[in-house]
Formats: structure tokens, C-alpha cells, sequence
């Protein structure tokens, strides 16, 4: 699997699971689901993202998009 694609995989995991809480437990998870969504936006503008970092780390292949 290539990073972005780990990226994108984790990003939508990350957005279920907050609705998910959401919905069980508190309405304050929705920040959890903002972070996100601003995460996704401020990578496509700067091209940095922390969780690829993270990914590359753990040794996921590169791709195009985060070297």
C-alpha cells in the first residue's frame, strides 16, 4: 500500500469513528471530526501532511503525491 493511499484510508477510518462517538457518546466528538476535515484541506494547499510522515515511518512504499 502507498502512502496516500494509507492517508486516505486512515483519514476516512478517523471520520467514521468520530461519528460513530458522535452519536454514542458526545456531541463535542464532532471537533475530532473538524480536525480532520481541516487536516485533509491544509494538506491539499501545503502538501504537508503529519500522518504521511507517520506512514513513512512505518515504512509504507511512497507514491506520487507525499515524498
Amino acid at each position: 500500500m502507498q502512502i496516500e493511499n494509507a492517508v486516505l484510508a486512515f483519514a476516512g477510518f478517523m471520520i467514521l469513528l468520530s461519528l460513530a462517538l458522535t452519536y454514542f457518546i458526545s456531541p463535542w466528538f464532532m471537533l475530532l471530526t473538524g480536525f480532520v476535515g481541516l487536516n485533509l484541506l491544509q494538506t491539499a494547499f501545503t502538501g504537508f501532511c503529519p500522518a504521511a510522515n507517520v506512514f513513512r515511518k512505518l515504512g509504507f512504499k511512497s507514491g506520487c503525491v507525499f515524498r
